[in-house]
């Protein structure tokens, strides 16, 4: 425990985001899909809308935080190509559709099933859907992949965060969630939605989902 407390300590001192870890990857998946426009779905302080802006035509990003979604429009208030909407998934514009739709760390504040079936009928015939996630912990399996990170995470934090930080940076300070479906909640419920989508563990208590939907897909 004395040794979980300073590590603790150590990572609040040197913080760097997960999430933030991914958004090249996730980029590169958006383009290789050849997206034009593209929803991000959580978009936060717009860091990842950011990097998907160089590789779109224009990105709509959903933020249901007054104070993350005030930082990402005055980040793109001069560039028309990005809008900010301040809401949550549920406040979409119900009648368009995305060639690539991305959630970084928000699936989990969603309802699973629902939500799939639903990312799923906001995609345009062939577009993609790309997830990095969190999820619950549960046996032995998840517990040996948490160590590396855990051991990583302040040599990580160090190298990318080097002087000591007084407060976490602002995108950063979301509200977040404990997640409550395991890895093998998601790839059941993948499944059943989204049949074909690629699912993988990753590093820093995170999973991958890439889905492509048919190109003959019709919303659902």
């Amino acid at each position: 425990m004395a040794l979980l407390s300073c590590l603790h300590r150590f990572n609040q001192r040197h913080p760097w985001s997960h999430n933030d870890h991914y958004g090249p990857w996730i980029a590169g998946q958006v383009a290789a899909s050849k997206a034009h426009h593209v929803l991000d779905v959580g978009c936060g302080a717009g860091n990842l809308a950011a990097l998907l802006r160089h590789r779109a035509v224009t990105v709509t990003g959903l933020e249901p935080d007054p104070g993350m979604a005030r930082a990402a429009a005055k980040q793109f208030a001069d560039d028309p190509a990005v809008t900010i909407v301040e809401a949550d998934f549920t406040g979409r514009d119900p009648h368009r559709r995305f060639d690539a739709i991305t959630l970084v760390a928000v699936l989990h504040h969603l309802s699973l099933v629902p939500t799939l079936r639903e990312l799923r009928g906001c995609l345009a015939p062939g577009g993609r859907l790309v997830v990095v996630g969190c999820y619950r912990e549960t046996g032995g399996v998840d517990l040996l992949v948490s160590l590396p990170a855990a051991l990583l995470n302040p040599v990580v934090g160090l190298i990318k965060h080097p002087a000591r930080a007084a407060a976490p940076p602002l995108h950063m300070t979301a509200p977040t969630a404990a997640p409550q479906e395991t890895l093998a909640d998601i790839r059941a419920a993948a499944a059943r939605e989204l049949p074909g989508a690629r699912i993988r563990r990753r590093l820093f208590w995170r999973y991958s989902l890439v889905y492509d939907a048919p190109a003959g897909n019709s919303p659902a």
